[in-house]
């Protein structure tokens, strides 16, 4: 059965300047990019949306300077374009998300606003759909929150020999009982992090997460 809850990983080259407004605008809001972007394309038409003007990727000179983290070059400093990275259902290009998070940020800053005028759509309408992606932003940051408890785990210090063990690094306890696709579900969603390409994963994090799902696969009981 396809996961319903699959999501994408978008990387959005920007200004620094862009980038760095929209990170504050998420943190004001108590809430992630991704959170943004969303609440522009689930409330409004997508032509309304390609209409706001797409502040566009960043100039020649406007980089960054990161560490790199993984790979022959980890630990030296590497010069990159601004981006902002998000996780949303695929079906998007950077363009129209760009686009979304420009729009935000102009409504936040009272440069832009929505009207709404549909009466024939009745109030009652509009409360269900706000209802309704409230709902799904819930889900969203219980889904997060519940990864945020896992990663703060520190990595096991030892090769994965046991159920314990291998329980342990997929952030369960040494008694839980996952079903099997609980267990793909969780796999799935800390190897986005954990794998060395995402930015915030390493070689280690990423060979005890494969070695635990290896060996639960082996010993179910």
């Amino acid at each position: 059965m396809a996961d319903t809850f699959l999501k994408k990983s978008y990387t959005i080259p920007c200004s620094t300047s862009f980038r760095d407004a929209i990170s504050a605008l998420a943190e004001k809001r108590g809430a992630n990019v991704a959170d943004l972007a969303r609440s522009i394309v689930l409330s409004l038409p997508n032509d309304i949306i390609l209409e706001f003007p797409d502040p566009g990727g960043p100039l020649a000179g406007d980089r960054e300077r990161i560490i790199l983290k993984s790979g022959k070059s980890k630990g030296r400093p590497w010069q990159r374009k601004p981006r902002l990275q998000v996780r949303l259902v695929p079906g998007y290009d950077i363009p129209f998300l760009r686009r979304a998070l420009n729009m935000a940020l102009a409504i936040d800053q009272r440069k832009a606003q929505i009207l709404v005028d549909a009466p024939e759509l009745g109030i009652n309408a509009g409360i269900d759909r706000f209802q309704r992606v409230a709902e799904r932003a819930r889900q969203d940051c219980e889904k997060l929150e519940s990864i945020i408890d896992i990663l703060t785990l520190a990595p096991l210090q030892t090769d994965v020999e046991t159920r314990a063990d291998a329980l342990y690094v997929l952030g369960y306890h040494a008694m839980a009982r996952p079903t099997a696709k609980e267990l793909r579900t969780r796999f799935r969603q800390l190897s986005t992090v954990h794998h060395p390409d995402s930015g915030h994963g390493s070689h280690e994090r990423m060979s005890q997460l494969n070695a635990a799902a290896s060996y639960l696969k082996l010993n179910r009981d």
